[in-house]
């Protein structure tokens, strides 16, 4: 019989990355080039939009939104949006943040 290995220890044996930290990673990376980009763009406008007064989720869609998974995101990193924001014009140092390796992984 073969011996148990656990996925944790190839994980660290072979010194890979989480697969939800890549994805956090993308997410936040993919926030800063919308952020940047000028408010005139369709991009933009859907990041900022807000739904109709009366419009309600369709049943049996998730009630998490993607800019309530980049809030969590960057709370896990001690910012707020708005600060989020700000850092954003600052590509390099956005990149540095939204790195595979930054501590949200």
């Amino acid at each position: 019989m073969a011996p148990h290995v656990q996925n944790g220890d190839v994980k660290r044996t072979t010194k890979q990355y989480h697969l939800l930290g890549i994805f956090q990673a993308q997410l936040l990376f993919l926030f800063g080039h919308i952020v940047r980009m000028p408010n005139k763009t369709n991009a933009k406008k859907i990041l900022t939009a807000s739904p109709w007064e009366n419009w309600r989720r369709p049943t049996g869609r998730p009630r998490s939104t993607w800019m309530k998974t980049i809030q969590q995101d960057l709370k896990s990193n001690n910012l707020s949006l708005n600060e989020a924001i700000d850092v954003a014009q600052n590509r390099p140092l956005w990149r540095q943040l939204s790195a595979f390796d930054a501590p949200h992984t």
